[in-house]
């Protein structure tokens, strides 16, 4: 027999072995400063393309003005409890009604953080009867979720229908077996690439096989749509989507989620969404804050419009420039770059220290070998300076990547970090 942990002590896994010249500063880094398109990182001001505040309410004054009057009235604790028990309250219920309404669904529930619900809500919508059919790409969130089912799963490969409907026929085929049913699982924007999930497609395959459909709309929601409703509203099938999901993570620049469907469908799942049941209420310092946020979403359009002006500007100018940022059809904004682990680590040290640029790097396994993904977030409070200003550090380390100086430079920046 070994010891538990002999595994551990020789294999940090495929991310973890770099943890000795990656920690700190590569991964776990520490951006300081109020939340803003410029920030402060190692010691200086860089443009930060890294937060998910798509429309600039994190530090936004009216926003930090009901925050700091919340924290005053309600503090970090009330109300104590789960909602079952003794944590329930009117305005729970009430941002419940007005995020309902504003995704166009008869009811909706709070859930303290986006990854806890989606793990909790996957598990309460299945049992071992069922068939899950989900995206390849989907989020670790959906994947764990998944992971948690007794039944059957198949993925798809990523947006593509064939495969969507090939593992619909093997679902079908499982369901009538077992008199169990099928939930297909879709993102709104894909969170790495910026690709809109397929949902007008999937939803007219309803027409010859019988499927639920959950969709995560995080990065949709707030940003897509006429009026930010998300992904389905962008592409005209919100009223088909069955579970809607989506997080305050990113548009409302807060914490928890919500999910959304019928009434009935809610009830079940307000009773038997575990992550809920046994786990504290959400603060009301958040609820109310998220009251705050979503009335400015609605009532501002503004933001979204300056959002979008500036992903409009950063994407073009890319493409202009010649550089790969894929099929993206939302605001996330990935730059393609070919070369290995320690060349990404020279560049990204690069473009932080000498160009003032802090922008996301993924590596493998994340994405094949031999890829380096540079993921840019756009938000409300970027300007044009800014955007100016990464198109010509971007042009700068794409030519040190083609010319060598990053091959030559990596093993002297490995030695740095260790």
């Amino acid at each position: 027999m070994n010891d538990l942990f002999d595994k551990i002590y020789k294999d940090k896994g495929p991310l973890g072995k770099w943890a000795s010249v990656a920690e700190g500063y590569f991964v776990f880094p520490k951006l300081e400063g109020p939340i803003a398109n410029r920030m402060r990182f190692n010691g200086r001001e860089v443009i930060t393309w890294s937060v998910n505040d798509y429309l600039g309410l994190a530090n936004h004054p009216e926003v930090r003005k009901v925050d700091a009057e919340a924290a005053a009235e309600y503090g970090s604790a009330y109300p104590m409890g789960a909602r079952m028990m003794s944590g329930h309250t009117d305005l729970h219920e009430q941002l419940q009604d007005e995020l309902a309404a504003f995704v166009n669904k008869e009811a909706a529930y709070l859930l303290n953080f986006g990854y806890q619900g989606m793990v909790s809500t996957v598990d309460a919508l299945v049992s071992k009867d069922d068939v899950i059919v989900y995206d390849v790409d989907a989020h670790a969130c959906i994947i764990d979720g998944v992971r948690l089912h007794h039944g059957k799963r198949f993925t798809y490969k990523h947006n593509d229908l064939e495969s969507i409907e090939k593992n619909l026929q093997r679902a079908t085929k499982i369901a009538e077996e077992t008199g169990g049913g099928i939930l297909v699982i879709s993102e709104g924007v894909f969170g790495m690439r910026g690709e809109q999930g397929r949902l007008k497609e999937i939803v007219a395959l309803k027409k010859k096989y019988k499927f639920r459909l959950f969709v995560d709309d995080a990065h949709g929601f707030g940003t897509l749509g006429k009026t930010g409703a998300g992904a389905g509203e962008e592409q005209g099938i919100q009223d088909d989507i069955d579970v809607y999901f989506a997080t305050f993570a990113k548009s409302l620049a807060s914490t928890g989620a919500f999910i959304a469907a019928d009434k009935e469908i809610m009830d079940y799942l307000k009773y038997n969404l575990r992550s809920q049941m046994f786990a504290k209420s959400l603060q009301m310092q958040l609820v109310v804050g998220a009251l705050k946020r979503l009335d400015m979403l609605r009532t501002m359009p503004e933001l979204k419009e300056k959002l979008w002006d500036n992903v409009n500007a950063l994407q073009s100018g890319l493409k202009k420039r010649g550089f790969d940022i894929g099929t993206t059809q939302s605001c996330v904004t990935p730059v393609y770059l070919k070369g290995s682990i320690p060349e990404a680590m020279a560049l990204v040290k690069d473009l932080r220290e000498n160009y003032g640029v802090f922008c996301s790097i993924v590596v493998y396994p994340v994405i094949p070998k031999g890829l380096i993904l540079l993921r840019l977030i756009p938000t409300a409070t970027h300007t044009m300076q800014d955007i100016e200003e990464t198109l010509d550090a971007f042009d700068a380390i794409r030519d040190r990547l083609d010319s060598g100086v990053y091959k030559r430079l990596s093993a002297s920046v490995a030695e740095a970090f260790a």
